[in-house]
């Protein structure tokens, strides 16, 4: 079996009492099946500190941004530009809009939104999106901005199957994380259903959102099976099946040759 994690924080995990080092983390994850993974950046400081603690690895690729919960500070548009071009960034983000936490930068945040996807769209690489209560001013901005150029994934879903639709009519894929696996995630359960194979990604947002029966503990990339096996129950398939579709989907997504996570 392969799984990827599609998007973890490696520069969030506890390495002074849980992991010795990225080696330690990765290596756990192997022994659960789980080995690729893309490595998320939420500043531009810290998407260079990532690369840095995470170094050139067959089996970790990166995402270059500045999260919607990042937007106190302004960023220079040219320098998001040149980093997301380098080599081993195959996705812009996380970007995307949460008026949860701060509604006050708002109109901040529909900017560096509309960046991200312009800039994926001139480097043919898809965007990672995250929203939270934004729903409708986040599926105008893809549209506007013809996120369908370079397309993307709405990772760590917490939105319903009406949400899932109009997303999937952008081409868009569909990632979801251990909050899949909590008890009152019903609804959340329905769109994961609802969501054809083909359109799956799972992932960890670790060091956030450990699966059941891990919850309240720090979250890590071998987790990600745990998300999978939950997954594969609720589409009515094996485990094998849902890790093959949901590494094609990767691989597709994402623009990297099978044959690269396949040797990883």
């Amino acid at each position: 079996m392969f799984l990827v994690d599609s998007h973890c924080h490696l520069d969030g995990l506890n390495y002074e009492t849980l992991h010795k080092d990225v080696d330690d983390v990765l290596a756990k994850a192997a022994a659960r099946d789980v080995k690729f993974f893309l490595a998320v950046a939420t500043t531009l400081p810290g998407y260079r500190a990532m690369r840095e603690l995470v170094g050139e690895r067959n089996n970790v690729v990166f995402s270059c941004g500045v999260h919607p919960l990042n937007q106190d500070e302004e960023y220079e548009v040219e320098m998001l530009r040149a980093l997301a071009a380098e080599p081993g960034v195959v996705a812009m983000g996380e970007t995307g809009l949460d008026y949860f936490y701060t509604p006050e930068t708002k109109a901040r945040q529909q900017a560096s939104f509309r960046n991200h996807i312009r800039i994926g769209r001139e480097l043919n690489k898809p965007v990672i999106v995250h929203t939270r209560d934004a729903r409708e001013d986040t599926l105008a901005i893809l549209r506007e901005e013809k996120v369908m150029d370079c397309s993307g994934v709405l990772h760590c879903f917490t939105e319903d199957r009406e949400t899932a639709g109009k997303l999937l009519d952008l081409g868009f894929y569909i990632s979801f994380s251990g909050i899949v696996t909590f008890r009152n995630a019903e609804q959340l359960r329905e769109a994961a259903r609802y969501v054809p194979l083909d359109r799956l990604l799972v992932e960890t947002d670790s060091p956030y959102l450990a699966p059941v029966p891990h919850r309240g503990k720090e979250n890590q990339p071998a987790l990600v099976r745990d998300v999978a096996e939950y997954m594969a129950v609720l589409k009515g398939v094996s485990v094998d099946e849902l890790a093959q579709a949901t590494t094609q989907n990767f691989s597709k997504l994402f623009h990297i040759d099978a044959a690269r996570l396949h040797s990883a």
